[in-house]
């Protein structure tokens, strides 16, 4: 009998991560789901994961022994891991001036650092098998910008180019990097802004603050029709196809502009590697 192959993924109180962990369960997967506060506030997210069959581990990315644990727990009991999904996510849109450092950092702290700080965790393990699938949650706001969205979009283009950079440099050792890059689905994260922490700031913008409002309603609009267990089943198809067949990148739901522009940018990036002598670090077909 195969080995039940095991999914690790963070951010599992809603919206992506919710829906993923679940569907690698139902795909008869082993499934480790990392959220924060698993005795609180996210008791009940985490009771109905584990009503699903899923281990529940608490995992807060911006805390080093929190994720230091979660990995141990996770080692503990599956001995290895074969996917592990960066979905953990916070963002907060408006007016850029009008967010202080403070809340610079805590959108840093979780989406990039906090990716960051679970792969060192996880990593070590699955380049020691010489095998497995790191897969980003990005966004299409990680390959171009809207106003009012800067701040949510720097942190997405951060996660791209780590993730980018990090498929060339865990390719010697057998691991897949995949990157989704949703466009706006019915997750629940509009809901959750809590928009900039300085008040006065937005207000000294005027009557230029009126389009951060229609912004939020197109976005609303924009969901519509939309099922965010789309992405959830293409990361689990993903994760089941044969290593070396992942696509770096992966737009949700796909789209002729953003596919042009992938497959143009990837170009550009082959010969650039080319040039500095780093081809062997580059997937097969692309040397």
């Amino acid at each position: 009998m195969p080995t039940q192959q095991v999914a690790v993924v963070t951010g599992t109180s809603s919206g992506f991560g919710k829906l993923t962990a679940e569907t690698f369960a139902s795909s008869g997967w082993r499934v480790f789901a990392g959220l924060r506060d698993v005795d609180s506030r996210n008791a009940e997210a985490a009771d109905a994961l584990r009503e699903r069959g899923i281990t529940v581990v608490g995992l807060d990315v911006t805390d080093d022994a929190s994720v230091a644990g979660a990995v141990r727990a996770v080692l503990d009991q599956a001995g290895a891991v074969d996917v592990l999904v960066n979905n953990a996510g916070i963002g907060a849109f408006g007016i850029q001036e009008a967010f202080t450092p403070a809340a610079v950092e805590q959108q840093f702290a979780v989406n990039v650092v906090g990716t960051l700080r679970v792969n060192r965790a996880f990593l070590p393990s699955m380049r020691e098998r010489r095998s497995g699938l790191v897969v980003y949650m990005s966004s299409r706001l990680g390959r171009y910008v809207v106003p009012f969205m800067g701040l949510y979009c720097a942190s997405k283009w951060a996660i791209e180019a780590l993730a980018e950079a990090s498929s060339y440099e865990l390719a010697p050792f057998g691991i897949d990097v995949a990157i989704i890059e949703p466009a706006v689905y019915p997750t629940g994260l509009l809901a959750k802004d809590v928009g900039a922490d300085d008040p006065e700031r937005v207000a000294s913008y005027g009557d230029t603050a009126r389009f951060r409002e229609a912004l939020t309603g197109a976005l609303q609009s924009a969901t519509e029709g939309r099922d965010p267990g789309d992405v959830a089943r293409e990361v689990v198809r993903l994760a089941e196809l044969p290593a070396g067949e992942r696509p770096l990148r992966t737009a949700m739901p796909a789209t002729p502009a953003m596919d042009e522009n992938n497959a143009a940018v990837a170009a550009y990036q082959r010969q650039l590697l080319k040039s500095y002598g780093l081809q062997e670090l580059l997937p097969h077909a692309a040397r």
